[in-house]
This record gives structure tokens, C-alpha cells and sequence, in this order.
């Protein structure tokens, strides 16, 4: 008999625990929510709708652990430490139902170290269940199996997803930060490192956001703007956690720590809109209005946003990338290289290029996915300009010249090249 998933205990209520009870209680599942006080949980009420408060339930977890016995679906979404994780599994496991589903909902530690040890039972209910914030609104659910997870527990959890909450169901393997976060981490910690040569001649923040956003396909945040979205701590957080579980020759390394100007924002407490401000901020003036100020990052100093360094730049989407400028080699150099780091990262992250391509455009809102964005650029265009400046070919970049296609999609037999060279039938 399959497992099914009606029923959902989250343990955790912070902003991404209380918004997957929150999505749980509105696809009418019941749910129980859990957190070290009755304070908190209160607090996380406030994301549940008025109309779904009837199906949860509340309690800490020191009185309530007991109550999960009546749950399909442990949730754990507590802090990011392996260990204080791995202590409450083993409460868990006390109280958990036969043939129950537990998850973490960890963004980017592997599951091997918090499965590591672990009672076989436990290994094989298992998996991690990673949403993206806001969990109402973003489309991204990345699924990730250990490798003693029981297949009808990912099939379980599958379903629920994509049936009951509507999600997108991304299928990654366990690795560092999984699929969405991997890239899309490695497109700021980069850009925050090589932008710098960029600022020093003479282009400014505004600029830099405005080339990383609609010219290549990317929201209107651009690099800075998405960072005071996500927030200087998170991503100092995403750093560290990279810098321990990268493998030793990923290209990843060079960029997990902050530059000097951003790493003392952070310590300082400048961590974007959740403490006023970041990389910019608005300021209330003595008429009412607002103004937007940039946090200067050459001088270190709040300065008047320039609003015509912010007009979108108008040429075709991409072409930025080929333009024989210094925008065009910022966007060449960082976005580019995002790019190219995802084509060298399957099947390592994942077994296929559509679950990546998939976890980018539903977890970042890009308007295409890497392998998708290859395309559109035309690979032989981008293989040309590589082996021009004798740069080794990403593995993907690889594996499609040798396969003699010229796309990482064939839209005519409704196909996606291999990580073996093969074209493979879109399921």
C-alpha cells in the first residue's frame, strides 16, 4: 500500500515552518504546529488564513511531541545546525507513527549528516523537503532522497507536492545546497567578487543591477537588490556552509567568503530591507515622500540613488553577453559564468538538465533555466567564444559537441540531452 500524505506536523514555526503549515492548512490538511513556545507559535498563526485556522493545532514541543503520533508528514524546520537537528530526529523518532514521512526542510546541509547514525527506520522515512520563501508564493519544492530513503517516501512526498500544494516538484541529489540554491548562491557570491573591478572602473551599483536583471533574462532585482531581499546573514550563512561541503576542486571555493565592504556590512548589522536597509535603503522625508539612497560601495558611504543608472538597458534578451563593452563583459563574467557553472555540474546536482533548469526559473524567477538560456544564446556561439579564450568546456558544453546536437533541447522530438550524450524523452 502506497503512503499518502493528508496530514502534516511542522516542528519549527519561524517564517518558512509557519508558511508550510500555512500552505498545508490551505490545501485542507491538518496540521499541527510546534515550536519551542506558545509565544511563537502564536506569532506564526498570523501566516495561517482565517478560513484554515479550524485545521491546525497548536503546542511546544517539550508538552506536545506525542501529538505527531496523529500526522502523516514530521516536518522539521528549526535552526540551521546539524547537531541540535539530529537531537531532535531522536525525539522524534519516539513518538513518530509506522509508516509516517519525516523531512527537514534544511536549505543546503546534506542529507548524509543529518542521517549519519541514525535508527534504520528513520533512514528510510527520510528525505528533505526544501521550499523556497515565501512558501505561498514561490513554485520551488526540491525533493531530496538519502541513500536508504524508501522509493514509496519520495513518491509520497512527489505527489503532495505537485497535487496537494501545487508545487514544482525539482528531484535533486544530495549535495551542497542542492540545485536551486547551488547556482543561484553561486551567481551572488560571484558577482559580489567580480563586480569589484567593474565598480573600480567607474560603474555603479544601479548599473550592475540594471545588466543583471532584464537583459539576461533575470527579475528586476538585479544582484544587490536581490541580496538586500534575501538578506547579508543569510547569505553569510550560505558562505559557510559552502566553503565545508564544496567539493575541494568546485569552482565554488574562490567566492564563499564575503569581499572586505560587504563582510563588514554584515558585521555591522547592514543586512538589507529586513534592518532598514543594505545595499539601499528609502528614506522618509520631512514632506512625506521618499528617497531612495545607495549604500556606496567604493567610498562606503549613503549617497542619492542616480535613477538613470537604473533605465533598463534595451537590446535583445542575451546580447548584453556578446557586447564588446565593459557591461557587456560584467554580464559575459558573472552571469555568463553562472552559466557555465551549471553546465559543468550534471549529473552531479541532479540526474538531468530539465530538474535544473526547472529549480532556477521556479526558486530565482528566471526567465529561462541554464541549459534553457544555452539555447537561446546558441551553444555553438557560446562553445566558439570559449575555445576562442581557451577555456575548458563545461561537462554539458562537452558532452553537446560530442553528441554533434547543436541544442540542449530538441523541441521537434520533445527531447533533452543526456549527461550521457543521449537524447532523453521529456516525461
Amino acid at each position: 500500500m502506497s503512503r499518502s500524505i493528508t496530514s502534516v506536523a511542522v516542528i519549527g514555526t519561524g517564517t518558512m515552518g509557519a508558511g508550510i503549515a500555512a500552505a498545508s492548512a490551505a490545501a485542507g490538511c491538518r496540521v499541527l504546529m510546534l515550536d519551542i513556545t506558545e509565544e511563537a507559535v502564536d506569532d506564526a498563526l498570523g501566516q495561517i488564513n482565517e478560513e484554515d485556522l479550524h485545521l491546525v493545532s497548536t503546542g511546544t514541543i517539550e508538552n506536545d511531541l506525542p501529538k505527531i503520533y496523529d500526522y502523516d508528514w514530521v516536518c522539521e524546520a528549526i535552526v540551521e545546525d546539524v547537531e541540535i537537528k539530529r537531537s531532535l530526529f531522536l525525539k522524534l523518532e519516539n513518538h513518530r507513527r509506522e509508516k509516517s514521512v519525516i523531512s527537514s526542510n534544511t536549505s543546503g546541509i546534506p542529507l548524509s549528516q543529518l542521517s549519519e547514525g541514525m535508527p534504520e527506520r528513520f533512514c528510510e522515512d527520510f528525505a528533505i523537503t526544501h521550499f523556497f520563501n515565501p512558501v505561498k508564493v514561490m513554485k520551488l519544492f526540491e525533493l531530496v532522497p538519502g541513500n536508504e530513503t524508501a522509493p514509496d517516501v519520495i513518491e509520497a512526498f512527489s505527489r503532495f507536492g505537485s497535487e496537494t500544494l501545487q508545487k514544482g516538484v525539482v528531484h535533486a541529489k544530495d549535495t551542497v545546497n542542492f540545485i536551486g540554491n547551488r547556482i543561484g548562491c553561486y551567481f551572488i557570491l560571484s558577482g559580489f567578487h567580480l563586480a569589484k573591478k567593474y565598480l573600480n572602473d567607474g560603474i555603479r551599483q544601479e548599473t550592475i543591477d540594471a545588466v543583471l536583471s532584464t537583459p539576461v533574462g533575470l527579475p528586476p532585482t538585479g544582484l544587490y537588490g536581490l541580496v538586500d531581499l534575501i538578506g547579508l546573514d543569510v547569505m553569510e550563512l550560505v558562505g559557510r556552509n559552502l566553503a565545508a561541503n564544496l567539493p575541494k576542486e568546485d569552482k565554488g571555493h574562490m567566492f564563499t567568503s564575503f569581499p572586505s565592504v560587504e563582510q563588514s556590512m554584515h558585521d555591522r548589522g547592514q543586512l538589507g530591507r529586513k534592518s532598514g536597509g543594505g545595499f539601499a535603503r528609502q528614506i522618509k522625508l520631512a514632506d512625506g515622500t521618499r528617497k531612495k539612497e545607495v549604500f556606496d560601495l567604493l567610498n562606503e558611504e549613503w549617497r542619492t540613488a542616480d535613477p538613470s543608472d537604473e533605465v533598463g538597458l534595451s537590446i535583445d534578451l542575451g546580447e548584453i553577453l556578446f557586447q564588446d563593452s565593459l557591461l557587456g563583459y560584467l554580464a559575459w563574467e558573472i552571469f555568463g559564468g553562472t552559466l557555465l557553472y551549471a553546465a559543468d555540474l550534471v549529473p552531479e546536482i541532479a540526474d538531468d538538465i530539465v530538474n535544473v533548469d526547472n529549480a532556477i526559473k521556479w526558486g530565482f524567477n528566471w526567465v529561462h533555466g541554464p541549459f534553457e538560456m544555452l539555447d537561446y544564446l546558441g551553444p555553438e556561439r557560446v562553445i566558439g567564444r570559449l575555445e576562442s579564450e581557451n577555456v575548458p568546456l563545461p561537462r554539458m558544453l562537452l558532452a553537446l559537441k560530442e553528441s554533434g546536437g547543436k541544442y540542449f533541447y530538441d523541441h521537434t522530438t520533445r527531447s533533452y540531452l543526456g549527461a550521457d550524450g543521449r537524447y532523453v524523452p521529456i516525461l
